[in-house]
């Protein structure tokens, strides 16, 4: 059973990676404004994952018979100033993201939570993979500074995202 130190701040980070989706689909609509398809899609594609994340949280609390508390999301920034400060901020939201993961890793240690603490393992190594992505991203954008075509051929490139389903989230037949 989960305790209510645990549960309060599980609870607390399923309301985080709702905020992360919406945040993700801001960047998306000023994306779309600014003519940039591609970006806007994997920014949808981030959104959809953050859902799903919010969603492997809250069906952990369920299946360890707590109650999901649902807090209010403020509302994302909605513009940018370019695609490079959009992706910059998109890691420095994974980045706090991630301390927020550490920070629940920290909790189930101190309660002897080897649930929690199994569960969020997957939640690391996803942190991983997201600072990552932004980092790679981030270092093409800097590397294209000012030139429109590149700029393009990137779109064209993050366009090609696809979606997949977090493991967590797979249910065996």
């Amino acid at each position: 059973m989960i305790s209510q130190k645990m549960l309060d701040a599980v609870n607390a980070q399923i309301t985080k990676e709702f905020y992360s989706a919406y945040l993700y689909l801001s960047m998306a609509s000023y994306f779309e404004s600014e003519t940039l398809p591609g970006c806007a899609h994997w920014m949808r594609i981030q959104a959809q994952e953050e859902s799903c994340h919010g969603l492997i949280f809250f069906n952990y609390v369920c299946d360890q018979d707590g109650h999901v508390t649902l807090g209010p999301i403020p509302p994302p920034p909605a513009q940018f100033e370019s695609a490079l400060d959009a992706f910059r901020k998109v890691a420095s939201h994974e980045r706090e993201v991630t301390a927020s993961i550490y920070d629940l890793v920290d909790i189930a240690l101190v309660e002897r939570d080897h649930a929690t603490h199994a569960m969020l393992q997957w939640f690391v190594s996803e942190q991983v993979e997201e600072e990552s992505s932004a980092k790679t991203i981030i270092g093409k954008l800097e590397r294209i500074k000012g030139t429109s075509d590149a700029l393009l051929l990137l779109d064209n490139n993050l366009g090609t995202r696809v979606f997949a389903m977090p493991s967590p989230l797979v249910k065996a037949p």
